[in-house]
């Protein structure tokens, strides 16, 4: 059975691309585009992984991260935060969030591929 993925991006395009790479390397990918119904959705879902952008319209993708580490029944989920903030400061504030890998925008699907396979390894 494949490993199911839920994919957080707001942006329509990259949520595309993000999927369609899973899909092709094997994964079954649960799209969201609404930060509002993340936590709830991986719940119903039950991800080996999730991906998340960090700048969602109505609630930030650091809150997010921190919502899902604090649920007893997805503290264990690994999160690969995907990210245009790569200023000073920002990789350490999403990973002291619960994020256990991150990448900055625009992202290669190389080092992404690498990153989804490590963390689903892990």
């Amino acid at each position: 059975m494949a490993k199911r993925i839920l994919v957080v991006e707001d942006n329509d395009l990259n949520r595309k691309l993000f999927c369609d790479v899973l899909k092709a390397n094997g994964y079954e990918v649960v799209p969201v585009s609404d930060g509002s119904n993340v936590v709830a959705a991986a719940k119903k879902s039950e991800p080996a992984l999730v991906i998340m952008d960090i700048q969602l319209p109505n609630i930030n993708g650091v809150e997010l991260i921190a919502q899902l580490k604090a649920d007893k029944a997805l503290k264990h989920v690994p999160v690969l935060a995907v990210t245009a903030y790569a200023g000073k400061g920002d990789e350490e504030r999403i990973r002291e969030a619960g994020a256990q890998d991150y990448l900055a925008k625009p992202v290669s699907i190389g080092p992404f591929m690498a990153s989804v396979r490590k963390l689903l390894a892990a």
